[in-house]
């Protein structure tokens, strides 16, 4: 033999097997069921690949083997199976000795980081949940690292999907969370960010491969010209464009220059989603590498070059043409920031944010002035921004109707882009930058009707939180409680306060936060505004702002929780097949 000996077990008689069809071989191992069928054995784990149900009850017929629960089918000799929703059952090496049936107990992959790989992929084209989930949790026990998973399933929507999608937004910002999350929420927030971009590329024509120019003309026309064929929407022109900066070896920081340039040729684009592409597909290249640029960064051309501005709402022409005093502000704005360079920088971020929440729109672009004559750069103007859109969802009162909440956490979201975007440019003055931060405060204005009136704050304005719990762990015990109630806005921002003001570690309670948004089926904005919340937290610290910034994430994960929790099932059920557990006894469901 080629294997040793002790490797195998004795599972019975040749003569019994054939008498009684099949058994079950157990042990300190998977239970594996033993087959003879047409004058041959085969060996095959017990546990049904798609819901561990025994397959021992299953029926065979013409070398097919079939569960009893779900009808999947299986090729008796490989195991592979007939339905893809079930994925492929293990099968294990037989020896027959003297009449004997020897079984190989042990089932393993000579590279199994490549063969996780390969079921990754498998997953991935035909949108698989069950095989996702089982591939994700595979190649992290083969310790593959999380970037490496990340790059996979990035690099294969950017490939299978016509345009960046809100798939590829939520496998960037889970990804951005991952060194704050556990292993078991490791996988889950892999998990998820995979199955979206597979349910984004299902079904999609694979995108369309375009060359750079064969020029490389300087950086400032290059800029110039996205601009034009995205003001024109000529998605082509735009695309070889950017294509040829990125092939004239352009950093990143300029890159995002040029791009937010043209993308603020419209305001406040698809209700700041544009953007917040944008934005997500510079750091997605963060953490994949920045050779997939010409791959992954012509993908938000689409969306940039067809989206809808705020210049063709009414709400932003009347009564108040918002759009001719944004127009008017940027040049004066771009030319305060010229005349202030050198001036000590802006001192108090929440005093501008709570100027910026004024009910005239003609004080709001004059604080951002007195800001700037004051020595503020671009970056203080978005982190006041995104402080203030913050405030919103805080304040968000709960006689709005529920469709409300998207439109502030829109605003909310599109503030944390405009302030990681400027980031990534840097202290250059540009028209973009100007641009998207006049249109950031300007949607923050026509939602002040959210506050009004405004939801209390927990634990200001002489509010006690004293009835609340005082140990750490019990708070968060008492969050994830109320996470699985409907209505529970108020006492998961007052559990979330209490918390912070006790002084309890706020990676602990961002890491409740998130095993909250994994546990649930979410939609796509709770993914966007527990990132944002973390990044705008990471900005404040715990203090007062970055408090409220949590207490905002809380709002709005306990106006959208419970769910069906489906997905998690699903991740479960996958993680446990893969620990070799049983479920249908687990379960309790073995009949």
């Amino acid at each position: 033999m080629d294997v040793p000996t002790k490797e195998f077990v004795l599972a019975g008689s040749l003569e019994e097997l054939k008498a009684k069809g099949r058994f079950v071989v157990h042990g300190g191992h998977r239970p594996i069921l033993v087959i003879h069928d047409r004058g041959r054995v085969f060996a095959l784990d017990n546990r049904c690949p798609h819901m561990g149900f025994p397959l021992e009850r299953g029926s065979v017929e013409d070398g097919i083997l079939t569960c009893h629960w779900h009808h999947a089918r299986f090729d008796l000799e490989s195991g592979c199976t007939f339905d893809l929703w079930a994925d492929d059952v293990p099968i294990f090496p037989i020896e027959l000795r003297d009449g004997q049936v020897w079984i190989k107990t042990t089932s393993g992959h000579a590279d199994p980081a490549a063969h996780w790989r390969q079921r990754l992929a498998d997953g991935l084209d035909h949108d698989l949940g069950l095989v996702i989930a089982k591939a994700v949790h595979g190649q992290l026990a083969a310790n593959v690292p999380a970037a490496e998973i990340v790059r996979q399933v990035a690099l294969f929507g950017a490939l299978n999907r016509d345009g960046w999608g809100v798939g590829l937004t939520i496998l960037t910002a889970l990804a951005n969370l991952l060194p704050v999350l556990s292993e078991e929420e490791a996988y889950l927030a892999l998990f998820h960010g995979a199955r979206r971009v597979a349910a984004d590329c299902d079904g999609e024509a694979p995108r369309r491969e375009r060359a750079p120019l064969g020029s490389r003309p300087d950086p400032a026309a290059l800029k110039r010209w996205l601009r034009r064929w995205t003001k024109v929407r000529h998605r082509e022109a735009a695309e070889r464009t950017l294509l040829t900066a990125i092939a004239a070896g352009l950093s990143p920081a300029v890159l995002a220059d040029s791009l937010l340039a043209a993308e603020t040729e419209r305001a406040f684009a698809d209700s700041g989603h544009s953007l917040d592409f944008i934005n997500k597909a510079f750091e997605c290249l963060d953490l994949i590498g920045w050779e997939h640029a010409p791959a992954v960064l012509p993908t938000v051309v689409g969306q940039m070059v067809a989206a809808r501005g705020a210049e063709e709402s009414t709400a932003w022409r009347q009564p108040i043409d918002l759009i001719a005093l944004c127009e008017e502000a940027a040049s004066e704005l771009a030319q305060l920031f010229d005349a202030s360079r050198g001036v000590r920088g802006l001192s108090n971020h929440a005093a501008l944010a709570r100027e910026l929440l004024a009910d005239d729109p003609v004080s709001i672009v004059d604080a951002l002035k007195a800001a700037i004559r004051a020595g503020a750069a671009p970056t203080d103007l978005s982190r006041s921004l995104a402080y203030a859109a913050a405030l919103r969802v805080v304040r968000f009162g709960n006689a709005n109707e529920h469709s409300d909440w998207e439109t502030a956490h829109h605003v909310f979201t599109y503030a944390n882009a405009v302030d990681q975007m400027l980031k990534r440019i840097g202290t250059a003055n540009s028209h973009g930058a100007v641009r998207c931060v006049l249109h950031g405060a300007m949607a923050l204005y026509l939602t002040r009707y959210l506050n009004v009136p405004p939801a209390r704050i927990p634990g200001e304005q002489g509010e006690g939180l004293d009835d609340l719990p005082t140990d750490a762990e019990t708070i968060r015990t008492a969050l994830l409680d109320a996470f699985d109630r409907q209505r529970q806005v108020d006492v998961a921002a007052r559990l979330t306060a209490r918390h912070l003001t006790l002084g309890h570690s706020p990676q602990s309670l961002i890491a409740t936060l998130a095993r909250a948004l994994l546990r649930e089926d979410s939609g796509f904005h709770a993914y966007q505004i527990v990132e944002a919340g973390v990044r705008q937290f990471a900005v404040w610290g715990n203090t007062d702002e970055g408090r409220h910034i949590l207490i905002a994430v809380a709002r709005y994960l306990a106006a959208h929780s419970p769910t069906e929790r489906a997905a998690l099932q699903t991740a479960d059920i996958a993680r446990r097949l893969m620990r070799g557990g049983e479920l249908h006894q687990e379960e309790g469901a073995s009949s």
